[in-house]
């Protein structure tokens, strides 16, 4: 069966996928001077619908990066942002949970990293996208003798493409010594996050994860999980320094993240998490995560934005401010 042509967004019109190139001259390319967003579409097979995950925060984020990256001569409001990933998605029609990543680049053909008399330029495209983390339940993971990069150098709260050098180097240290993943700790030595994801520690029936200033992404994904584990677990959320030590004696750890969703830690450091096992909140996080992505708890709708039917119209403007959290 032939394959459906895949289009992209690309320099302000809709492309083939093959034809959405940039030159090995651009600035974007040479030197990091990127950013991007990640979202994920999860299709309801029984609705025949694709959800966008919190497509406006996403959009949000994004500009609060091109505001540190030197891009508001990018004339894209985050309402055309949001069209144009629905019309991007329903061109390429998928029947599967799929991946959105968009990126706005430094797109001067020139020698130099300056962001200065620098054009920008936009490009986005799909792709299927299933679990990350392929066929593995558990996570065995070790701590990264790489340092996250600090705020001071390259702001983690902006997903700069060339910070991704940080995750690259990290994670495959930890894949090279039969791990699954890695936590990077901050200069100070306190937990950080994952190579690409946020952290989660549950110690006596709490959820603990780390604050904005230990150089962390602040994740959508986080700030979901601190409101509706709150409200439909009745589990407090704390938001505060973790160290090293403590995630040897955790009961339950897992990442979260638009890639990795809700991903459990069974072991760090070769120490089991508890009984070594995937435990039990965090599973119940994982499973209510992924209904409401599903569309499959309406009082949550408000996060969804479905790509196929009128409903899309509303470009998740419904989806209201980011999740509450006292996390920062």
């Amino acid at each position: 069966m032939e394959q459906k042509k895949q289009f992209a967004y690309f320099e302000g019109k809709f492309v083939p996928l093959e034809e959405a190139n940039i030159s090995i001259m651009t600035s974007g390319f040479l030197y990091g001077t990127a950013i991007f967003e990640g979202l994920r579409g999860y299709w309801n097979e029984r609705r025949e619908e694709m959800y966008i995950f919190r497509l406006r925060e996403h959009y949000e984020r994004l500009a609060d990066s091109m505001k540190i990256m030197h891009m508001v001569d990018l004339k894209y409001s985050i309402d055309e942002l949001c069209k144009l990933t629905i019309e991007l998605t329903r061109r390429n029609a998928p029947r599967g949970d799929t991946y959105i990543r968009p990126t706005i680049y430094k797109a001067a053909k020139q020698i130099g990293p300056s962001l200065l008399n620098n054009p920008t330029e936009m490009c986005m495209f799909t792709v299927p996208f299933g679990d990350y983390f392929h066929g593995v339940d558990g996570l065995n993971v070790q701590i990264s003798a790489w340092r996250r990069v600090e705020d001071n150098a390259i702001p983690a709260r902006s997903k700069i493409v060339g910070a991704y050098a940080n995750t690259a180097l990290a994670k495959t240290d930890a894949l090279a010594a039969g791990f699954d993943e890695c936590i990077v700790l901050s200069e100070n030595g306190h937990v950080s996050e994952g190579s690409a994801m946020n952290v989660f520690m549950v110690k006596r029936g709490r959820l603990i994860t780390t604050p904005s200033t230990e150089n962390i992404l602040e994740g959508i994904t986080r700030g979901t999980i601190a409101e509706m584990a709150e409200a439909e677990l009745g589990l407090k959320v704390e938001c505060r320094q973790i160290d090293r030590s403590e995630l040897y004696i955790a009961d339950e750890l897992f990442f979260c993240g638009t890639g990795a969703q809700i991903a459990p830690i069974i072991s760090v450091d070769r120490r089991p998490v508890g009984d070594g096992k995937v435990g039990p909140i965090s599973d119940k996080v994982r499973s209510l995560y992924v209904s409401i992505c599903r569309g499959e708890i309406p009082k949550y709708s408000k996060w969804l934005t479905p790509v196929f039917n009128r409903e899309a119209e509303s470009l998740g403007k419904t989806a209201g401010k980011p999740a509450g959290t006292s996390c920062s």
